[in-house]
Order: structure tokens, then sequence, then C-alpha cells
């Protein structure tokens, strides 16, 4: 999550906090939701594939992967937020992201979260 600890993100009509604290600073916890989550699966491309073979050689940033991983992230982050409006919370809290290997040349990120009510 960027450099910051906190960042608002919009969920639908209202603004949801997220954090990787265990709190919000200068708000106080009013109500505990549980754990909230969200993920998505991406498949490698074969032409980034074939890049990222070439760029190995020669070695630097695979830009195509650094791309697919920010778009998981994105996605994964907008489906935890979903489903932390859906349970009625404003924030969530400790955020964590975790991969996985789910099949040859497929992983899973997973964000999540507890989500809160905060003042």
């Amino acid at each position: 999550m960027a450099s910051r600890s906190s960042r608002q993100a919009s969920s639908g009509h209202s603004e949801m906090i997220i954090t990787t604290l265990e709190g919000v600073p200068g708000k106080e916890i009013i109500e505990h939701f549980g754990l909230v989550q969200g993920s998505t699966i991406r498949a490698k491309h074969v032409g980034k594939d074939i890049m990222a073979g070439l760029k190995n050689l020669v070695g630097g940033e695979l830009k195509g992967y650094t791309e697919l991983l920010q778009e998981a992230r994105k996605e994964a982050v907008e489906r935890m937020i979903q489903q932390a409006g859906f349970v009625g919370a404003n924030a969530v809290v400790n955020v964590r992201f975790a991969t996985s290997s789910v099949a040859q040349g497929a992983a899973e990120l997973f964000a999540y979260g507890t989500a809160v009510k905060v003042q």
C-alpha cells in the first residue's frame, strides 16, 4: 500500500479508510465486523513471458509483471472494500496481502483485513 499506512478509498457512495495499522490514528473503533477479504487469480500473458525471458538475460525490472501485480492488487483491494461496505464498515484495519501459486502460470493475490466502524 504506497508509502502511507492509511488511505481513503472510494467505495460507492462513501469513503473507506484502509490501513495497515491496527487502528486509525485520531479515530476510535466503535464496532467490529470481523475479517473481510478480496482476491483475484491472474495468469501470465505469453507476450509478457517472452519479454520477461529476454529481460532475465540482461537484468532489470519486469515491467509487464509489475503492471500485472498492480492490477491484481487493486482488484483484490476493491473486492475487500466491497465486502467491508456490505457489512457496514467504514474502515478496514490491519490490511495484509498474500500470494499463492494456484496453477502453472497462474497466481492468486489475496488482500485481507478487519472491517470496523470508526468515528
